[in-house]
């Protein structure tokens, strides 16, 4: 069974002001745009996209296949997500 991984990018605690994701940032592995678009299909990856709502309407870039989820609203979603997988946030 594959360790449950939370990935957070620099850019999530940057413009997020998520204190939680301070706190996890110092446990959490994290990846670059390279290896992300190189898992992109990878059936052992859930890539989440955490942006505020407004900021993922008026977005032209959307990652094809990631599920969307509010950042504020954490404790309520993280739990759906199996922890066999990698799960990727992001926000950028």
């Amino acid at each position: 069974m594959k360790k449950w991984a939370i990935i957070i990018a620099v850019a999530l605690m940057a413009s997020s002001g998520l204190v939680a994701a301070g706190a996890l940032a110092a446990e959490a592995a994290r990846m670059d745009k390279d290896e992300l678009r190189a898992k992109l299909g990878d059936l052992d990856v859930v890539i989440i996209d955490v942006r505020s709502h407004t900021d993922w309407l008026f977005s032209g870039d959307k990652i094809k296949g990631a599920l969307r989820e509010n950042y504020r609203d954490f404790e309520g979603w993280y739990a759906k997500y199996p922890k066999d997988k990698t799960i990727a946030l992001y926000c950028a």
